[in-house]
């Protein structure tokens, strides 16, 4: 599974994309979710709770879970503490929902540039809510 979560702003115009693919790379399933105005790091984790909550219900023998929010990363994986109290919550539904699949998930930071079709979907979310601005005459 692959995770993203993007704001125009920060905070801004937020959203998240998420694309789950088999082990062979194969797309199983696309979804991208408008947030409303959302800080990054806020986008980044709702990517992840959503991700995680699409996949439940498949009930893989292995997880792979890939973001390039190293904060997140960090902080799910136990490395570093939350200290933006906004993220306390998020943090805690993340880790309930990662705590489910027990030790056949791994969450691991990507480059960007991994993660393109993860940000395309943010970026179609985004689009669908907030006009595009014309530059020139």
């Amino acid at each position: 599974m692959r995770a993203d979560g993007g704001a125009r702003g920060n905070p801004g115009p937020a959203a998240l994309g998420v694309l789950i693919e088999d082990d062979q790379g194969n797309r199983l399933r696309a979804l991208h979710r408008w947030l409303g105005v959302a800080t990054n790091n806020q986008a980044e984790y709702r990517a992840l709770i959503e991700g995680l909550k699409a996949v439940e219900g498949w009930k893989p023998d292995k997880l792979e879970v890939y973001l390039d929010s190293k904060l997140v990363v960090e902080q799910v994986n136990g490395r570093w503490k939350v200290k933006e109290p906004e993220l306390v919550d998020l943090h805690r539904q993340a880790t309930d929902l990662l705590n489910q699949f027990g030790d056949k998930v791994t969450v691991k930071h990507i480059p960007r540039e991994e993660n393109r079709g993860a940000d395309k979907l943010v970026n179609m979310a985004i689009d669908e809510h907030v006009k595009k601005t014309k530059f020139g005459g």
